[in-house]
């Protein structure tokens, strides 16, 4: 069975370059517009991977990630943040919070493919 990644950006043309590679690498995509959608997709889905954007209406990405950690059940599930912040205090708040990688935008496809790659593992 294929890992599923949830997209959590509002960005439509990340969301569709990002879910196009993906599918194209094998894994199922699901998608969410808003930090509630988000949430509501990973209590719900149980996601291998979040790639989740910083700047999201209605909760933060912060804010989901901080809520991911705080709920034992969904202790497996990794996050990537996504954003256009990549000053270093918004770098540490990212990781501090429990995010397992932190890459800014614009950020080179491929590369952003080998990070989700390596944090799920499927390294080839």
């Amino acid at each position: 069975m294929s890992k599923t990644v949830l997209i959590a950006d509002d960005e439509p043309n990340i969301v569709v370059s990002l879910e196009f590679l993906l599918e194209k690498d094998g894994y199922r995509v699901l998608l969410a517009r808003d930090g509630h959608e988000a949430l509501e997709a990973i209590q719900r889905e149980r996601p291998d991977l979040v790639l989740l954007d910083v700047m999201l209406p209605r909760l933060s990405g912060y804010d989901v990630c901080q809520r991911i950690r705080q709920d034992p059940a969904l202790s497996k599930v990794r996050v990537i943040m996504l954003t256009a912040r990549g000053r270093e205090v918004e770098v540490t708040k990212g990781l501090a919070l429990g995010a397992d990688a932190y890459v800014t935008k614009p950020f080179s496809t491929r590369d952003l493919l080998e990070q989700v790659r390596r944090q799920l593992g499927d390294m080839a």
